[in-house]
């Protein structure tokens, strides 16, 4: 069973102020500020529910969004993880 969009949102500007100094704020979106993923899924999730929170690959909590369809799964990322061993990587660099 596939999942056919699973949205993850980041910040739609790469900086915090994306008008500063008059400047058009087209020249600083962020073109990774949505990627929408495809991916395998346990045939379990067929009976998934919108009330549900699910963990993917300990990425992140999920629902199923509304758009969902009977042989097209689509969830949205409601609660994100903390990378610990990124940081811990980041300190021995």
């Amino acid at each position: 069973m596939f999942l056919n969009g699973i949205p993850f949102h980041d910040r739609r500007f790469t900086e915090a102020e994306p008008e500063k100094d008059g400047r058009d704020y087209k020249t600083v979106i962020n073109p990774h500020s949505l990627e929408v993923l495809t991916a395998k899924c346990e045939p379990s999730l067929k009976e998934a529910s919108a009330e549900q929170r699910y963990q993917f690959e300990r990425l992140a909590y999920f629902t199923l969004d509304k758009d969902t369809m009977p042989g097209k799964l689509v969830f949205n990322r409601t609660i994100t993880l903390k990378d610990t061993w990124a940081k811990e990587t980041q300190k021995g660099a």
